[in-house]
């Protein structure tokens, strides 16, 4: 058997190619929708990827299913559990299997058994995986998806708070309780392959560990230690970080089947007039994707600033509509991977390139970073802005400061002549949120180095 991973940085998401060396039979789960780096190495390795399949219905990235069936003629096995609103929609003239709880298939030697674990939602299945080919008659492993992570467990308040399931969440976290008890009866040496990673958004303490096993799960995963129902829902529900606004996109676009992807050429726009028209236009948003050490002293009247790292993904998910044209600058040699980070979670409204050269033909704007005992110095004329999430402003925060979390600063009704002086945990985020101020119109924009961290550092008050 050949068993690979495939993890995504900017969405903490893993794939995994397994194959069967015997056959040349590959099946991809939980697929990206790029897979191109998944079906190299499948070509590499010997292997035909004839199947994909998913543990769910995706709400942080776009499923590649669909995808793979359109450029491999994969044969697809889904899920075909919960209710009707959790049905896919995409499966007239594709080559489909639906699956319930105690289903099999088969990837040449290698069996698939379906277990439904329905918490994160009601139609997740996970996948316990036997390699017959290898003689063997007992599982090896098991592929969770947002079910167990390596640490925690997937969070149950996706469906209410970002699709508006109202009165799901607690739902879940009874369906994920009675879940959690079948996969603890699972014997103790299965491996476990998760779906995500420290840094997603579906759990609130992922570990960074790739991979683990039912046995370790349980004596050190804080949810199969819990054994009574009332406080393991208690718990799972509190302090769960905010969802993401275009999980909501997610999951409806996955449900009814992403758009496949044609290859297409992004222009590159060189005028300066048409630049200066976008930068006006409601309707598109202009994103500089330059460190934030750059931009924040020659950014485009407009123009809001992600840099292109780790975080890239999710902020463009909080800040950017879908019914926004997207014009992109940046430097040639990261475009490509640049839309295909957009195209994860569906922005594919690229229109344009701008090349950073350009920014010195148009107007552009500032604002300033200042250190621990300016920011001090200033806090009495200024408004302090507290961008962090709900959970860090909570668990403490600058006397005087107000929260305006960073994901939603888009729509602040703060007047525009205020003058803001802006903080994070460390300095990343209040640089976002300093370039979203300015391409509102606000003047007068300062961050904190370093931020509460460094505020905190400092003994903290004035």
């Amino acid at each position: 058997m050949y068993l690979r991973s495939f993890f995504d940085e900017k969405l903490a998401q893993y794939a995994y190619l397994i194959g069967c060396q015997r056959t040349g039979e590959a099946i991809v789960i939980d697929p990206p929708r790029d897979s191109t780096e998944i079906q190299a190495v499948a070509k590499k390795e010997g292997l035909r990827i004839t199947a994909a399949t998913e543990t769910h219905i995706h709400a942080d990235f776009v499923s590649g299913s669909r995808q793979l069936a359109h450029d491999t003629n994969a044969h697809l096995y889904l899920s075909d559990e919960g209710d009707a609103d959790w049905k896919y929609q995409y499966t007239d003239g594709l080559d489909v299997t639906m699956l319930k709880d105690g289903s099999t298939f088969s990837i040449g030697n290698i069996d698939f058994e379906v277990m439904h674990t329905p918490g994160h939602t009601p139609e997740s299945i996970s996948f316990v995986l036997t390699d017959r080919g290898g003689g063997a008659t007992n599982p090896l492993g098991i592929f969770t998806g947002d079910f167990v992570f390596v640490g925690d467990i997937g969070r149950p308040d996706l469906l209410e708070k970002a699709a508006g399931v109202k009165e799901s969440a607690e739902k879940g976290a009874r369906q994920m309780y009675n879940s959690i008890q079948r996969f603890k009866a699972l014997p103790d040496y299965l491996m476990v392959w998760p779906g995500h990673g420290a840094g997603s958004a579906c759990g609130k303490s992922l570990g960074a560990v790739p991979s683990s096993t039912v046995g370790y799960e349980r004596q050190f995963n804080w949810a199969l230690k819990e054994e009574d129902e009332a406080a393991f829902v208690a718990e799972l529900l509190k302090d769960q970080p905010e969802a993401p606004v275009y999980f909501a996109e997610m999951k409806k676009v996955n449900k009814m089947g992403p758009a496949i992807l044609e290859d297409r050429h992004i222009p590159e726009m060189t005028d300066k007039a048409a630049f200066e028209a976008a930068l006006n236009d409601d309707n598109t948003f202009v994103l500089d994707t330059r460190p934030a050490s750059v931009a924040e002293k020659t950014l485009a009247k407009g123009a809001i600033n992600i840099p292109f790292n780790k975080a890239f993904t999710n902020w463009a998910g909080w800040l950017v509509k879908y019914d926004e044209k997207i014009v992109v600058i940046a430097d040639e040699a990261n475009r490509t991977d640049i839309v295909d980070a957009l195209q994860s979670i569906h922005l594919d409204n690229v229109v344009a390139f701008v090349s950073p050269s350009l920014l010195s033909e148009v107007e552009v704007t500032s604002y300033d970073t200042v250190d621990v005992d300016q920011f001090k110095e200033e806090m009495d004329n200024s408004y302090v802005m507290d961008v962090r999430n709900d959970v860090e402003w909570n668990d403490g925060h600058i006397d005087d400061a107000h929260h305006h979390f960073l994901g939603k600063l888009r729509e602040t009704t703060l007047p525009k002549d205020t003058p803001v002086l802006m903080h994070c945990q460390g300095g990343a985020r209040s640089a976002i949120g300093a370039s979203v101020l300015k391409s509102l119109g606000f003047e007068h924009v300062k961050h904190l180095a370093g931020g509460y961290g460094a505020y905190e550092k400092s003994g903290g008050k004035k």
